[in-house]
């Protein structure tokens, strides 16, 4: 589904064990970004609050090929936080932008403050995991719709992406999403 890695070189190509990749988990309020960082560090759902400004943890991620250590910044999805963000992703490794998928009336707005993550130069050609969050309920949108209004294939040229399905509380697809992305 709409995947340009794969015209990429993968990030975790010539990583050494010892070094953390700096990821930044983005998107607007309520879209499960804690929730993500969570499940990736206990593989277990946490009961979460609303950032008020960014939770930050150093993750070891078992992947199919090697252990990967991550550095996650979770950075609040506030309007007033938003501008913070640039902040947050110079000098990533990666972006993960979450949405909720079943809040299609934001979609548009998620789309504009991920056009402008993405198109500030110091993010280009960083990846970016567009984590379509809470696949599993039924008012969800189907992953075509999501690349459809956040105009995936709109993107840059130089900003490999990947769409993921999820479901953050009960982790299906965040490994892989990751996997995906990085590998």
């Amino acid at each position: 589904m709409g995947n340009r890695l794969s015209e990429q070189t993968p990030i975790l190509s010539g990583i050494s064990p010892f070094h953390a990749l700096h990821i930044a988990i983005l998107g607007l309020d309520c879209a499960g970004k804690t929730t993500v960082l969570y499940r990736l560090q206990f593989n277990e759902f946490v009961n979460t609050v609303p950032t008020k400004g960014f939770n930050t943890e150093k993750i070891k991620v078992p992947l199919s090929s090697k252990t990967v250590t991550f550095h996650f910044w979770d950075v609040g999805g506030q309007d007033k936080l938003q501008p913070l963000w640039k902040s947050y992703t110079r000098c990533t490794d990666g972006i993960v932008f979450v949405v909720d998928s079943v809040d299609a009336e934001r979609m548009e707005e998620a789309k504009t403050e991920m056009y402008k993550i993405t198109k500030n130069s110091e993010n280009q050609g960083v990846p970016v995991l567009i984590v379509a969050n809470k696949q599993d309920l039924r008012n969800s949108l189907s992953l075509s719709e999501i690349e459809k209004l956040l105009a995936l294939n709109e993107l840059s040229s130089s900003t490999p992406w990947h769409l993921q399905p999820t479901c953050a509380i009960i982790g299906d697809g965040l490994r892989e999403g990751i996997e995906n992305y990085m590998i």
